[in-house]
């Protein structure tokens, strides 16, 4: 069983006992926001995080997903991603690639990864290009209040620290607010090497779900969703606040244990 939390500010917290049960939720709620964006736009830009998110939309390659979803219609990208080559075991690419894009059927040319032979400044710049020609062609919608990218679901993990994407806690790129993708050469988890979409591009986005799981990031998911008061420092997770799209946090059990309120009775 899932315990939803009331909706508020455009915010839906989920919590579930079992971890199959997030499993085929996350995969659910993809697949009816692809099917919805198709239908109203004839296409679904969706951006991926790395870590455990893949694994979790695992069930997204078994049926029916595998047959229902209209994967000739998503176009992919990276909301955030090292600064290696694509074969590389750190690479974000290289991890949704195994195992995630090889299984269905998406359009080669529909996913956008990084430049993986430049500087992490420079692959910063070209894809923010790209992502630029595309909402000139409306693959990707623009917001209706800036001149940001709308993408029609951005998909984040979060550290045991509250970061999400390549967003540090305390980071000066926490504080950009024109460009749409940033470079770091300093991040404080290995590799130092990042690009990543800004919070105003984050905050853009038709929905935004945040997908935690394990023990080690029940505090943070406390801080994050809580109301925790002014003293404590505002994790960047916190921050992830959509100005006009719909955020739905996905917590497993564990994940969710320290959030005020949230018990499961045993």
């Amino acid at each position: 069983m899932a315990l939803s939390g009331a909706n508020k500010d455009g915010r839906e917290v989920r919590i579930y006992e079992y971890l199959d049960e997030l499993h085929t939720d996350l995969a659910d709620y993809i697949a009816e926001l692809s099917e919805a964006s198709v239908k109203e736009r004839g296409v679904f830009a969706i951006a991926l995080s790395g870590g455990s998110l893949i694994s979790l939309m695992g069930k997204l390659c078994e049926a029916p997903y595998s047959k229902t979803v209209d994967w000739a219609k998503w176009y992919i990208f990276w909301v955030d991603e090292r600064v290696v080559a694509k074969n590389h075991a750190d690479s974000n690419y290289k991890l949704a690639k195994d195992g995630l894009l090889s299984k269905v059927p998406i359009v080669p040319s529909h996913v956008h990864s990084i430049n993986d032979t430049v500087s992490a400044e420079k692959a910063a710049e070209d894809y923010e290009f790209v992502i630029r020609q595309l909402v000139r062609t409306r693959v990707i919608s623009v917001s209706d209040i800036s001149d940001c990218p709308k993408f029609d679901l951005i998909l984040l993990g979060m550290g045991p620290d509250g970061h999400v994407a390549s967003l540090f806690p305390n980071h000066s790129v926490l504080d950009e607010k024109e460009e749409w993708v940033m470079f770091l050469t300093d991040s404080p988890k290995p590799p130092p090497e990042r690009i990543t979409f800004t919070l105003p591009v984050i905050n853009s986005a038709s929905n935004v779900a945040i997908v935690v799981t394990g023990n080690s990031k029940a505090e943070a998911v406390h801080s994050a969703i809580d109301d925790v008061g002014p003293d404590c420092p505002t994790l960047p997770a916190k921050m992830v606040q959509p100005t006009k799209g719909n955020l739905v946090w996905f917590l497993d059990k564990a994940a969710a244990s320290k959030l005020d309120g949230a018990k499961f009775s045993e």
